[in-house]
């Protein structure tokens, strides 16, 4: 009787790592979106990515460590899905709402418990999270349809953000952060030259790079780090509800810096994902170890 217990124990400092880098993701964001007037979108995933490899490699020298085919295939799939999923994301940003666009890209890990999920419950818990991201998610805002592009862009960034976590988990398994730190550079091989096309050495001024390190360090170099830890610790299905309160997140980011106040509706749709959130968790208390 006492081994699931100590399964269940063994979860709580991944999942409170895993909050730590959500809250650091969403608070990223605010801060990223005051550089799009400077450097546009894609310079500023130019900047984060760059300075976030640079960190990363810093901290955990990922030379060291010799990669299997499977592992480098993994790492490849996981940076470019990585660097991908930061450029739509913030190619979203520009058109729609930070709150609206988090909630569009939560299909891709929303996918990913749908069909990780082996127990009818399960379903119950997702059902729950559809039911919460439907009601903070209108079909037009002010009277006007959404911009086809932002909410394109955001489902290109939910597909990625799937890739991210199959093969993050699968990245992340051996080796932890050296798998962040090399995710990284492979995604910023692949965003760098974007935002060098499109601004010039306007990304090398003292100030833009100044404020791109701070960038950089709370919305990728921290955050990724504490996630490639937890996340092979944590079931894929419960991962990926739990991954849900991302849109909670992004809601209390925008009350706290962008002064963005919800409505009753709104709320209540953020009780359904925090409930199945913590459903999803309980729920898996015997299946706690890595699928």
């Amino acid at each position: 009787m006492q081994q699931p217990d100590g399964r269940a124990a063994s979860l709580i400092v991944p999942i409170i790592m895993l909050m730590i880098a959500m809250a650091c993701f969403q608070v990223g964001a605010t801060l990223a979106k005051s550089l799009f007037p400077l450097v546009g979108a894609a310079g500023t995933t130019a900047l984060r990515a760059g300075l976030a490899a640079a960190m990363l490699c810093v901290v955990w020298r990922p030379w060291r460590i010799r990669f299997s085919r499977q592992e480098a295939r993994a790492l490849i799939i996981y940076g470019l899905s990585l660097g991908c999923m930061n450029l739509s994301f913030y190619g979203a940003l520009k058109t729609i709402p930070l709150g609206l666009a988090v909630a569009i890209e939560f299909t891709g890990p929303l996918a990913v418990a749908v069909f990780a999920s082996r127990r009818a419950i399960d379903f119950v818990w997702i059902a729950l999270a559809v039911l919460g991201l439907l009601a903070l998610l209108p079909p037009a805002r002010n009277g006007q349809p959404l911009a086809l592009q932002g909410v394109t862009l955001a489902l290109l960034a939910g597909g990625c953000w799937a890739l991210y976590i199959i093969y993050g988990r699968r990245a992340g398994i051996s080796h932890g952060g050296a798998s962040t730190a090399l995710g990284m550079l492979v995604g910023a091989l692949f965003i760098v030259p974007i935002g060098l096309v499109q601004n010039g050495t306007a990304l090398l001024a003292p100030r833009i790079l100044l404020y791109g390190c701070v960038v950089a360090l709370v919305s990728s170099a921290l955050p990724y780090s504490l996630e490639m830890i937890a996340m092979p610790k944590i079931p894929t299905r419960t991962l990926g509800v739990l991954l849900s309160l991302d849109p909670v997140l992004g809601a209390v980011a925008g009350f706290a810096f962008l002064h963005e106040h919800l409505s009753w509706l709104q709320w209540g749709a953020i009780a359904c994902i925090m409930v199945a959130s913590a459903g999803s968790a309980s729920a898996h208390r015997v299946d706690a170890l890595p699928d």
